[in-house]
């Protein structure tokens, strides 16, 4: 029977005057353990589970109050206490229930019971988690987690890494659906409102079996929200400030639920000035530039993002629409699109919040639709999605070799347009097996525009199948396999240039031609993707081991591009034999936990057959080296370690290490490692829980200290960079000044607080000398409703 047993048990409590204060404590009925970040809440009440299950609700008038008290995964319950003198404390033990569709847990088992049964080595990031890292980017908030870093261009984006993998290799899921954008330009950062995330799974490692031909090194998915309770409101205001950059943002979140029907939404607003580095001048191309009051010019930006979602829930029928739009303005060190801005007549300095060119615009609109419908021991899930990716990138227009000066400043704009379908069956037809089979399907057309051609316009169109099993061969073992086949054909359509060239014949005589950089054309790609692991659970110690292959279809700028990116300073040529990607991995992930100590190691071993990269040549295009895609392979190997123990009761310390060593074993850079290799990192923090203190509940300080070893494993034309140890400090805690029912958090970072002056090896401005931003104080305050 699915409820909750209470009991009460004789204690005193502090009271002044007529306000006393209502204890309690909420456990798991099943297994006596503690609940953390259970709701209590009543009428002007509210309190959250602490890490040990207790719960105080503090300056209570003397009365009778019903109390509710949920938690995601178990029955909630609403009881009746009364509140006075000699009262009692009040404990509370929540039972684990299979809850109306809301994915969080299937049959009594919870997330971290569902993740340790599955072989592969996934990380799940809380909210909790997300709201005291928070950075300027949802991918630098997540590059604490170890295995985890970004690609940074500038301080307002970034792209996500995975053990030294980025750009298409690594999937962004948000909705069930892959976010498709321009992910594979280095200086493309990653639209997605990052306040509108709750909770965010991390799989390191081949994932293709379920996501796709890109998932090849790794997938961050971003869960859904979890469903709005019953007859229910709130809502929050996030605002935040920063002394680097001069940021000032806010966004405000509402949600709701009547009885079937439920909404939620969300408005964020960021307008940020150019960011400090701790030096005045930067040496590029052996030109110095210097910089006025360490700002590195023109990086300044905005961002106004907008979301809604409506779902529908009953019985065994789920459905969810949500809708999204980002929109981003942001500026270009001027100094990093090549050296004509020498002779710009541009005032950079003028004021740190221009946006001067150069400059790109991008707006990412987003319609998904999620179904979910149980039919017997069957769960459909169906999910539709269209996105549009609209950027623009506008310089001043210059005139290069043949071409002349251009009409205007729009010197490269993409439109592309996604459509996606996923379909999914799981079921079991014994006792013991969990199966899931499906099909995803998604088109993409790609247009181009503007004066500066790099890849061509071009449609895409993927489908893939796929079934896996989850055998479960006693309660504490499992083993996983499955297999997918995935086809797709890329075509692309032909492109000449806007303005003629000189060619010399051969004759001796010469012609002036629009030279064709792309031609129409129609390539196939198909391949097959598996897996297979085991998970053991023994006490407190999980045990995974899992193999998996994977492969990754040629993009179309690897494929076709013919043009100078000038941004990276560099003509790029694609090539038209390239094989897909195939990768073979195996991974181990040990992980021992108990209620004080816990330590993880998960080290991997990878190969590639063919890896595309973008290689260095000795030609040159006028006077810009020119770069082609071609193939070789690669080994890989590294892993990450993580260690937590608790001292003290208040004092949590955590340690975790990374390392990834590439090498490629054949091709033109045979011996060479991979470019944007992350080095050897290590984190080191400390956090301290101090008593309540005036109006300040939960005050915790915190220290993070990165040493990060020097990358000397380079491919030309990146630099070795040097080692460097920088320390962060956070200040959080829980306010409430007027006495309201829900107090407000407030955070105080401080980033890079002794000032260091290093370089980020995987930074994109990495390639120019451009140090990592100096000091940042941010603050931020989130006050619910």
């Amino acid at each position: 029977m699915l409820g909750v047993w209470l009991y009460f048990s004789l204690i005193s409590i502090t009271f002044a005057q007529d306000s006393f204060q209502i204890k309690g404590s909420v456990v798991n009925a099943n297994t006596l353990q503690p609940i953390e970040g259970a709701n209590i809440f009543g009428n002007g009440l509210f309190s959250t589970s602490s890490s040990t299950g207790t719960f105080t609700i503090k300056n209570v008038v003397e009365g009778t109050y019903s109390i509710t008290i949920s938690h995601i995964g178990y029955s909630s319950e609403t009881v009746s206490i009364r509140v006075g003198p000699k009262m009692d404390t009040l404990k509370v033990y929540l039972r684990e229930s299979v809850t109306e569709l809301q994915d969080v847990e299937v049959n009594g088992k919870t997330h971290k019971r569902e993740a340790q049964e599955l072989a592969t080595v996934s990380h799940t990031v809380s909210k909790d988690f997300l709201e005291n890292n928070r950075e300027n980017s949802l991918m630098q908030t997540l590059k604490n987690i170890p295995g985890v870093s970004t690609i940074n261009i500038g301080s307002g984006q970034s792209k996500p890494v995975i053990r030294g993998l980025g750009f298409n290799r690594v999937v962004v899921v948000q909705n069930s659906i892959k976010h498709e954008a321009q992910q594979w330009g280095n200086d493309h950062g990653l639209e997605i409102d990052q306040y509108g995330v709750e909770s965010v799974k991390i799989i390191k490692g081949p994932a293709s079996l379920q996501y796709g031909s890109d998932a090849i090194s790794g997938v961050v998915d971003i869960q859904a929200s979890k469903l709005p309770g019953k007859n229910s409101f709130k809502g929050e205001v996030n605002m935040l400030g920063e002394t680097n950059n001069d940021l000032l943002g806010v966004s405000t979140g509402i949600q709701g639920r009547k009885n079937k029907w439920f909404y939620r939404g969300r408005l964020t607003y960021r307008d940020y000035g150019d960011y400090k580095v701790p030096a005045d001048r930067i040496n590029y191309e052996n030109y110095i530039f210097e910089l006025h009051d360490n700002n590195l010019r023109n990086t300044a930006g905005k961002e106004a993002d907008a979301s809604l979602g409506i779902g529908f829930i009953s019985g065994n029928i789920k459905s969810e629409t949500n809708f999204s739009n980002v929109n981003a303005k942001n500026g270009f060190f001027a100094n990093a699109h090549g050296l004509e801005v020498r002779s710009s007549s541009i005032d950079y300095d003028s004021s740190n919040r221009d946006i001067d060119l150069p400059y790109h615009k991008v707006n990412h609109f987003k319609i998904t639709n999620n179904t979910t419908v149980g039919i017997g021991n069957h769960t459909l899930q169906l999910d539709l999605g269209y996105q549009n990716n609209h950027r623009e990138e506008l310089s001043e227009p210059v005139p290069h070799g043949y071409m002349p000066t251009p009409p205007d400043s729009k010197e490269r704009i993409f439109d592309k347009n996604t459509y996606t379908l996923n379909i999914k069956d799981s079921f079991s037809p014994y006792q013991r097996h969990d199966v899931a089979a499906g099909v995803n399907l998604e088109y993409q057309d790609n247009n181009i525009g503007g004066w500066g051609f790099l890849i061509p316009a071009y449609n895409r169109f993927t489908i893939g199948a796929f079934a896996y099993d989850q055998f479960e061969v006693h309660q504490d073992l499992h083993l996983l396999g499955g297999l997918r086949y995935d086809y797709g054909a890329l075509e692309s359509k032909s492109h000449y240039d806007w303005y003629s060239s000189t060619v010399n014949n051969s004759d001796g005589s010469t012609s002036y031609i629009y030279l064709q950089r792309a031609k129409n054309k129609t390539l196939d790609f198909g391949n097959i993707s598996a897996s297979l692991g085991i998970s053991y659970i023994h006490k407190n110690t999980t045990y995974k081991v899992n193999l998996g292959k994977s492969f990754r279809m040629p993009l179309a700028n690897e494929l076709a591009s013919d043009g100078v990116n000038y941004h990276m300073y560099r003509y790029e040529r694609g090539n038209l034999d390239l094989d897909p990607e195939s990768s073979y991995q195996l991974d181990l992930d040990i992980d021992h936990t108990t209620t004080s100590f816990s330590f993880g190691a998960s080290p991997f071993v990878n190969f590639f057959e063919n890896f595309i990269y973008l290689n260095p040549t000795s030609n040159y295009y006028e006077t810009l080296q020119i770069y082609e895609y071609t193939q070789s392979k690669v080994f890989r190997a590294g892993g990450e370690i993580r260690a937590s123990t608790t001292l003290l009761k208040n004092l949590q310390l955590d340690a975790s290490a990374e390392y990834v060593y590439s090498r490629q074993t054949s091709g033109p850079k045979q011996g060479f490692t991979l470019p944007f290799s992350p080095p050897l990192a290590g984190l080191f923090s400390a956090s301290y829980q101090f008593k309540d203190f005036l109006f300040l509940g939960k005050p915790q300080v915190r220290a993070d200290y990165r040493i990060t070893a020097a990358q000397n494993e380079i491919v030309p034309p990146e630099e070795v960079t040097e080692g460097y140890q920088v320390l962060n400090m956070s200040f959080t805690a829980q306010m409430n000044l007027f006495k309201s029912a829900k107090p407000f958090d407030v955070r105080v970072k401080l980033n890079n607080v002794l000032n260091t002056h290093f370089y980020d090896h995987t930074s994109f401005y990495r390639l120019i000398d451009v140090p990592e931003p100096g000091r940042n104080l941010s603050i931020s305050v989130t006050i619910p409703f």
